[in-house]
């Protein structure tokens, strides 16, 4: 069984392509890394199942006309419409090794230890993205949920072994939120 914290989102399906079942995704990886995953996730009636592409043809800068296993008509392809599509975390890891810890999708961190000034606050669990500023969703060891600004100014290092997001946040704001 595949679970969320194992992914990353890469991107959503917009509309199928004609009548023979591709489909149009908006990714945010380069076509080549695409290429290099097993395969792409998307969650289907609350269950995250594998798509396995058969093609991949580029048709802008950000948008890709996929080819999936087992999908051969426009009926079908409708079934992904507006589905986000992630891949494993692992295999995002590995092939996203030529780019730099700034490329790294922001929810790559859920499921990461949040470490301010030396000491663990908490467990990224979800990353609110719906306003100007990302934040982490973090819940911490008493069981409140902090939002830590995802602000890369605030992160030191990122340690991907131990899963530990190393930040130096501004004083008092972890303080602010454990108040009743």
């Amino acid at each position: 069984m595949i679970l969320r914290d194992q992914l990353v989102e890469i991107g959503h399906y917009n509309k199928p392509h004609g009548i023979n079942g591709e489909v149009s995704a908006t990714i945010d990886c380069d076509i080549a890394v695409l290429k290099g995953f097993s395969c792409l996730v998307s969650e289907i009636e609350g269950i995250f199942v594998p798509f396995f592409v058969k093609g991949i043809r580029p048709k802008s800068a950000e948008t890709v006309l996929l080819s999936i296993d087992g999908i051969d008509n426009e009926h079908d392809a409708t079934t992904l419409v507006n589905k986000n599509i992630y891949v494993k975390k692992d295999e995002y890891q590995q092939l996203s090794d030529e780019y730099d810890d700034d490329a790294l999708p922001i929810d790559y961190f859920i499921g990461y230890q949040v470490r301010n000034n030396g000491k663990i606050i908490g467990e990224i669990v979800d990353v609110d993205d719906q306003t100007e500023n990302c934040l982490f969703v973090v819940n911490n060891s008493l069981g409140r949920e902090l939002m830590i600004p995802a602000n890369e100014d605030f992160i030191i290092d990122i340690d991907t072994d131990c899963k530990i997001l190393e930040m130096h946040l501004p004083d008092g704001l972890i303080d602010m939120q454990n108040v009743n």
